[in-house]
């Protein structure tokens, strides 16, 4: 009786242990099917490469900045009274010494004809005084006269003199302040809104300015760039990587704030002295022809400092680059038997979305530019081109560095 409810027992099993091995099986078969590794197999991790070709491009330094005026001039008067007239078009150009504004002059007018009366009353004055001396000189030869009242001629002659002279240079003086009614441009250049209209009272020396004239032809655009970045323009333009103008002036470009080329091009003409020690930044003047007016002060642009074309320009996506804590820069390189290297690679400058790589990497190899967070150096991979990398590739050579 046992052995026969042994054998039952055996039987009822069956189905359970035959149903759990095809559901092992078919387990196995799905992660298969799914690319995970297999009993004592696995499948190399697939990864998207990028070959590094050898390129002809041209760099650019691109430096925001500011447009200046060459010279600019705050009117201002120097002496009082109400604006008789404006003389200029509000935001047109002027001329050296073009008169802008009128003063009301005729109580200034009155000073220099007073001053006038007072230089003629001294000039009488000093020739009667003359006249005293030489008579009193002659009778002195002759002891006619005592040699103090000789002394007391000459010292008057002497006083009339220099009431004369102190005559003339209050007349001078109004003269002067008569001519100042005329306020005129010290400078050529563009006028700018005037901040008096006529009949208004001025001050001498008036904190407000009446208007201000610009000289915006050539026009200065005011750039700063980093000490190392200023180290590498300098051995550029040694080395004659840099177009250079006659003269020796490096060549400088103008992008406008709306992203079009100014057409004319300037040249590099200052370069500051000295470091700012908060910031780091040099200051570079470049001087730029103005003559329709395009460029204002003020304006906000980009100035670009073009090298010749570089050949043999290695040129790899951003993404493909890795930075350690020191700053140096390295790639995964696909090697033989698709094992995966680190490779460190000089990389100092951005064209666009990809590193300049002036070492490290040679025309042919590839370079790991996704999945890299997924394997390590020596892991063996499955590289596959991919869509960024290719799209990277046809980007233009030419472009400006950041």
């Amino acid at each position: 009786m046992a052995a026969i409810a042994s054998r039952a027992v055996r039987r009822a099993r069956l189905p359970f242990t035959v149903a759990a091995l095809a559901l092992a099986a078919a387990l196995a078969g799905c992660g298969r099917q799914d690319g995970a590794a297999g009993p004592g197999q696995g499948r190399p991790t697939v990864v998207g490469t990028f070959t590094v070709q050898a390129e002809t491009v041209s760099l650019a330094s691109e430096l925001p900045g500011r447009t200046t005026a060459l010279q600019s001039a705050e009117i201002r008067p120097q002496v009082g009274g109400i604006v008789q007239a404006r003389r200029f078009v509000e935001g047109g150009p002027v001329k050296a010494g073009q008169l802008l504004y009128e003063i009301d002059a005729a109580s200034y007018r009155a000073s220099v004809a007073s001053a006038e009366a007072a230089v003629a009353k001294a000039e009488a004055s000093v020739e009667t005084n003359r006249l005293t001396a030489q008579r009193q000189a002659e009778l002195a030869k002759i002891d006619a006269v005592s040699r103090q009242a000789l002394q007391d001629a000459q010292a008057a002659l002497k006083q009339a003199e220099a009431e004369l002279a102190a005559a003339r240079a209050t007349l001078q003086t109004a003269r002067i302040d008569l001519e100042r009614t005329r306020v005129t441009s010290p400078i050529a250049g563009r006028a700018d809104v005037s901040t008096v209209t006529v009949g208004a009272l001025v001050t001498a020396n008036q904190t407000t300015a009446l208007t201000t004239v610009r000289q915006t032809d050539p026009m200065q655009v005011d750039v700063t760039q980093s000490s190392a970045e200023l180290l590498q323009l300098k051995r550029d333009i040694a080395a004659g990587r840099v177009k250079q103008l006659p003269g020796g002036d490096a060549a400088v470009s103008l992008r406008l704030e709306d992203g079009s080329t100014y057409p004319l091009a300037g040249r590099l003409s200052v370069t500051g002295a000295s470091v700012d020690t908060g910031t780091g930044t040099v200051t570079l003047r470049a001087t730029f022809p103005n003559p329709q007016g395009l460029l204002l002060p003020g304006m906000y642009v980009r100035a670009l400092l073009p090298t010749v074309a570089v050949a043999d320009a290695m040129l790899v996506p951003q993404q493909a680059v890795s930075r350690n804590t020191d700053g140096s820069a390295s790639v995964l390189v696909v090697g033989a038997g698709d094992k995966l290297e680190r490779r460190a690679i000089a990389a100092e400058r951005t064209i666009g979305s990809r590193w300049l790589v002036t070492s490290g990497l040679k025309a042919g190899e590839r370079v790991v530019v996704e999945g890299l967070q997924k394997v390590r150096p020596g892991d063996v991979v499955q590289p596959q081109a991919v869509g960024a990398a290719a799209s990277a590739a046809s980007a233009p050579a030419s472009a400006a560095s950041r």
